[in-house]
């Protein structure tokens, strides 16, 4: 085993990396309204939002490709040369998000190039967490392995507050019409600084005394990925991994610290700066627990501290989300208990209104009016009319009818838009319903409150996760099976929770519509974990 001076290096080399590497990631989200109107103004603004949170998740989707490619390396050729290619990879294609002309200039093809970098840093992203874990974990003594890799767990809070300082910091100094021009750039540019630093940092680093010891005595696997997904032995405890461990936490933590800024800026329309304080207030707050549950899982064990957190994060999602209604916007809360909405449709009109290509138009009378009231975070009931019928809008004793927009002219399609739009505005001022939420009336202490119990779920689950999924699998197959499960539950269960969730809102008008995915997966990984998860013992 490392020595401590040089256990300390490993630990902060590693970690400071992969901070950056979270900073480089998160601000794409943070960021997301900014982009959409940069990237995507061609089409309409919930399309717009929608696109460039499947933009956002196009990163996370290809992260298990990147998983396997990076894995492989990492188990043939080394941890440390993963490591400098993953950070090349992301810090490069942040800083050229940064230079990338608009749609105003370019066209489609500045939202197919953002794209494109996207999965360049989530490829990247593939083997950056996983390829920190290995390298920690295999420099760490077995007894202690919980706590010190746990500190590369909280390099994902520490990332995305470090990635809201700099966008609240931007925003701060320039007025609000420059940072929507060009200032929305400079965060995504002073990456190049990070990515100095981090090249530095683990350049100076030395090879897993592990891997050194298994190349040396010729025990390395000559095909891993054969070795990890057509071996049964070692496939089922993959599946073990992804479905009893990585899926559920995937989406704990996305909940925690990307939905909630979603659901808070864009269901409830509390201004964004405001959430990104909150937010980072609270991931301060707990992001302490990441430690606290690694070292207490090398004395308790993993497992039992992981199946706790999942299940009140099950328990607990549905009165968190119902807490930020009432604390974040109550003047909503009011409106929707004194004057609840009726959409009156043709069931057979009504659309799932999921567009991921932006190129879906959305015409008929139901989903015109299921249209503006998701994107004014309104809440509403479906009531069945006969088929042909024209939709309506009831609130109470007063209508508005939509109209049929199928065939219609643009001009004519718009003035009708126009109108209906305007009637609408006016039905739900009359009844209460904000068109935003009042910032002196949101309970800031009440909100960090409840992300921080959120967040503390995630530091339940996650804290001991490294661990335990280094622990699953021997030192010859490692990092090609812990990238692989860590990144399909992240990429694929997790990184899509926010664009799922506000499809769900937008097709059966539920603004908590979304929490059914969350609570769906997280109840998947709880039951599956609690009856296979091993607690997992050192193998090297």
């Amino acid at each position: 085993m490392a020595s401590p001076r040089e256990l300390r290096k490993v630990i902060i080399g590693a970690s400071l990396g992969t901070v950056f590497e979270w900073y480089d990631y998160f601000i794409y989200a943070i960021l997301a309204a900014s982009l959409s109107r940069q990237f995507f103004s061609g089409i309409d603004p919930a399309s717009a939002f929608i696109v460039t949170l499947l933009s956002f998740s196009a990163g996370a989707a290809i992260r298990p490709l990147g998983a396997l490619v990076l894995g492989r390396f990492g188990d043939l050729l080394g941890r440390k040369r993963t490591f400098l290619v993953t950070i090349a990879l992301m810090g490069g294609a942040t800083f050229c998000i940064g230079l990338l002309p608009g749609y105003a200039s370019w066209g489609a093809l500045s939202a197919f190039l953002l794209v494109g970098l996207r999965l360049l840093q989530g490829f990247a992203l593939g083997g950056e967490y996983s390829g920190a874990a290995i390298y920690v974990a295999e420099h760490a003594p077995p007894h202690r392995r919980g706590f010190f890799t746990s500190w590369i767990q909280i390099t994902t809070p520490l990332g995305q507050v470090m990635a809201t300082l700099v966008v609240l910091g931007v925003q701060s100094v320039m007025p609000a019409d420059a940072f929507a021009s060009w200032g929305w750039r400079v965060p995504f540019l002073l990456s190049i600084v990070l990515l100095v630093l981090s090249i530095w940092i683990r350049s100076s680093t030395h090879e897993s005394p592990v891997f050194k010891a298994m190349q040396q005595q010729g025990r390395g696997s000559k095909a891993p990925l054969t070795d990890v997904f057509f071996k049964w032995r070692n496939f089922r405890v993959l599946l073990i991994a992804l479905f009893g461990l990585a899926a559920g936490q995937a989406v704990v933590i996305n909940v925690g610290m990307t939905y909630s800024f979603f659901f808070l800026t864009q269901t409830l329309r509390i201004e964004g700066a405001v959430i990104n304080g909150l937010l980072a207030s609270a991931l301060l707050l707990t992001a302490p627990f990441f430690v606290v549950f690694g070292w207490l899982s090398d004395r308790v064990g993993r497992k039992g501290i992981i199946i706790a957190g999942l299940a009140l994060a099950v328990l607990g999602y549905r009165p968190i989300f119902q807490g930020f209604l009432h604390y974040g916007n109550p003047a909503l809360e009011a409106a929707h208990a004194a004057s609840p909405v009726v959409v009156a449709a043709d069931p057979a009109a009504c659309s799932v209104q999921f567009n991921p290509t932006g190129t879906a138009r959305f015409v008929s009378s139901c989903d015109i009016a299921k249209a503006f009231l998701t994107r004014g975070g309104v809440s509403y009931t479906n009531e069945a009319l006969p088929a042909g019928s024209v939709a309506e809008v009831r609130i109470g004793g007063t209508t508005v009818q939509s109209f049929e927009g199928a065939g219609l002219a643009p001009a004519e399609f718009g003035r009708k838009m126009g109108a209906t739009t305007a009637a609408l505005t006016r039905l739900l001022a009359q009844a209460g319903y904000p068109a935003s939420a009042d910032t002196a009336r949101v309970d800031r202490l009440a909100l960090v409150g409840l992300l921080s119990l959120m967040m503390l779920f995630a530091t339940m689950v996650y804290g001991p996760m490294a661990a335990l999924l280094v622990e699953m699998f021997p030192p010859s197959i490692r990092f090609s099976s812990v990238a692989t499960a860590y990144n399909i539950g992240n990429g694929w269960f997790g990184g899509f929770t926010s664009p799922i969730a506000f499809a769900l809102i937008a097709g059966l008008g539920d603004m908590f519509a979304g929490l059914w995915y969350c609570m769906a997966v997280t109840a998947t990984t709880l039951v599956v974990g609690a009856l296979f998860l091993k607690p997992g013992k050192p193998v090297g």
